[in-house]
């Protein structure tokens, strides 16, 4: 009887360990990305920095202008930019040593944080959208 019970307790430990190592986020890696990368412009909440720095939660930028994220992830940007109705004109630095993996990462977290609700972008679209960004005279992308 004893070893019954004990084994059925070490079944269920067992069971509740595995259980809870599947229950992982499945943007936990963009978080970290986002942290390490994103956060110190952006904030832990995706706002905006003192009306300096564009918003990502809820934003209307994400959605219109999906195609050009990632570029501007890795390339970084310049010029005037547009969210939601509101002109922001502050430098965005680049991130050139993001691979392809890691920029998917960040899109489909902030993608899916801070309000947004814009689904999975897929790391083939992200490829596709970086071989067609289209860099300006110094080398990052150039708003209006």
């Amino acid at each position: 009887m004893k070893q019954k019970t004990s084994f059925l307790l070490f079944a269920f430990v067992l069971i509740t360990l595995i259980t809870n190592a599947c229950k992982t986020d499945k943007y936990s890696q963009g978080k970290i990305l986002y942290t390490n990368f994103c956060v110190n412009c952006h904030g832990e909440n995706g706002g905006n920095l003192a009306k300096l720095i564009p918003p990502l939660a809820n934003s209307d930028y994400l959605i219109k202008e999906k195609e050009t994220v990632a570029c501007l992830i890795y390339y970084g940007y310049h010029g005037k930019m547009t969210v939601n109705g509101v002109e922001y004109n502050q430098q965005m630095p680049p991130n050139p040593n993001l691979n392809d993996i890691e920029i998917a990462n960040i899109i489909n977290y902030i993608n899916n944080n801070f309000g947004n609700e814009n689904g999975y972008t897929k790391l083939q679209d992200v490829q596709k959208y970086l071989n067609n960004c289209v860099v300006g005279s110094e080398g990052m992308i150039e708003g209006e």
